[in-house]
């Protein structure tokens, strides 16, 4: 199976969030499944700089405003996975992140950026670009891919089949209506029934409408994004496609989040010798500035500050969690209120309260494997991986049951036998009250120290790594490439 993956970032190289976790593990993954695999990215400083074994494919251009566009064929660093760059230094290499500046705002040129990430996939998937291979799947992630699904509907392949992952719909790439002719598409998929919305284009709206099928990060979330509350006015655009819409779960990548053999931490620790994880405890409490008190339970926060994280909901119930003799760690940056907000509670509760503004993966590795909990209390969350790489680290998660929490989180209740199997903690209303009793569950069970250190093997013993959910892409794959082949051939009969 011919696969091309599609993404505008990917770990270790470029990271804003989930999106370049799942696309730094997923591909290997496949390709241990037995795809060939290729990925097809961006050509940002920090990609082109880090691929290996860089060849020109051919020249592209002048198109999407870029005069000089060429494709590369290399090799991703860690895991050797085939890919693709799309080196166009006028749309590229540039300063700032993979979507804003320095300054947070828009780049003005996103709609060509990733306008030509699609163009160019679904030309290399028809085999256009590389006489040597083509795709039998193109694997669109998010909105930033999303246009492969709309240029592959405009000019279909033989085989070429697409399928569009949804990360997060909040994130839709909107663009003026005006601008669709820099996209190079006929006026008819200018229209409500392509990619207008709302008097804007929607590149997600792209990849629902035109991928043959569409899948979600979980599949509570895929269920969720059919309704009003949860479909950021897509819902409908959602129902409409049906049983086309499914989920599946994400996995996290085992050899990058192992605490038996993370290099960040300072000791190594298992589900069966625990006793490092009291000394990332110790080494968190005095990094943050913290009272070294081992029986204490600490709670962690490693997001993007936000009120869809639901971080708001942490500062209200905060005083309740410094009067239950608990202490808070915090690292992550969004909102400049949220960021203020805690910054005033960490000055506020000296030796209680811990905040680091700010990106740090190697700190947020020692964070996760310090805490105690990990509090994750999203209004909603597609995946989220944050508690999974809490129950891989022993660090029980407290969540909202929305999304791929749900799916991953199971209530342990008050630790009664009915949910003995039960592996962190989970509320319902995105309300202080409910995420406070969920807290207060979670002290209530800590202070058992026999039944904590269960409720930590339990989760370090889930199932989390990639290999489920490629397997499941994988029969998918097979599947929307065997309709593609029927298809074709009816059209020629």
């Amino acid at each position: 199976m011919k696969v091309l993956q599609v993404g505008a970032e990917i770990y270790p190289l470029i990271k804003t969030g989930g999106l370049a976790d799942v696309l730094g593990a997923l591909p290997q993954a496949l390709c241990n499944q037995g795809a060939d695999l290729r990925l097809l990215l961006p050509g940002l400083p920090g990609i082109i700089d880090a691929v290996l074994h860089a060849k020109r494919v051919c020249q592209i251009g002048p198109v999407f405003g870029a005069a000089s566009v060429t494709l590369l064929r290399a090799q991703m660093p860690y895991t050797h996975v085939p890919a693709y760059v799309i080196d166009a230094p006028f749309l590229y290499r540039r300063g700032g992140g993979p979507y804003q500046d320095r300054h947070g705002g828009e780049w003005a040129d996103n709609l060509q950026r990733f306008g030509l990430l699609g163009w160019v996939a679904a030309q290399l998937a028809q085999g256009q670009l590389d006489p040597d291979w083509h795709a039998e799947v193109v694997h669109a992630h998010d909105w930033h891919a999303a246009m492969s699904c709309a240029y592959l509907h405009a000019h279909p392949a033989d085989e070429a089949a697409s399928v569009f992952t949804v990360h997060n719909l909040a994130f839709q790439g909107l663009f003026p209506h005006d601008d669709w002719a820099l996209l190079g598409l006929s006026s008819r998929y200018m229209s409500p029934a392509a990619l207008e919305f709302h008097g804007q284009l929607s590149f997600m709206k792209a990849g629902l409408k035109f991928a043959d099928r569409v899948t979600t990060v979980s599949p509570t979330y895929a269920r969720e994004i059919a309704t009003q509350e949860f479909g950021m006015g897509l819902e409908g655009v959602i129902r409409g496609r049906g049983a086309d819409v499914s989920g599946i779960l994400n996995g996290i990548d085992a050899r990058v989040w192992d605490p038996a053999a993370d290099t960040a931490l300072p000791q190594r620790y298992s589900a069966g010798q625990l006793q490092g994880k009291a000394v990332c405890k110790a080494a968190l409490q005095k990094r943050f500035g913290l009272a070294s008190e081992a029986g204490t339970p600490l709670l962690g926060v490693v997001s993007r500050l936000t009120s869809q994280k639901g971080l708001d909901l942490v500062l209200s119930v905060l005083p309740e969690i410094i009067r239950m003799g608990g202490q808070l760690v915090v690292q992550g940056t969004g909102e400049a209120s949220l960021e203020a907000a805690f910054r005033m509670a960490a000055d506020a509760h000296p030796g209680r309260v811990g905040v680091l503004l700010g990106y740090d993966e190697i700190g947020a590795h020692r964070l996760i494997a310090g805490a105690d909990m990990i509090l994750v209390p999203s209004r909603f969350e597609p995946c989220g991986l944050t508690q999974m790489y809490g129950l891989r680290y022993g660090t029980v998660p407290i969540v909202r049951r929305v999304g791929g929490l749900a799916d991953t989180v199971r209530d342990a209740g008050h630790g009664e036998p009915s949910t003995a199997s039960g592996n962190g903690f989970v509320f319902d209303t995105a309300q202080p009250p409910a995420l406070q009793d969920a807290i207060s569950r979670a002290f209530e069970h800590y202070l058992r120290h026999d039944a904590w250190i269960e409720l930590m093997q339990v989760g370090m013993g889930e199932s989390l790594s990639w290999d489920g959910p490629a397997q499941q892409y994988m029969a998918l794959y097979e599947h929307v490439a065997s309709d593609r082949r029927e298809h074709r051939r009816k059209d020629l009969d």
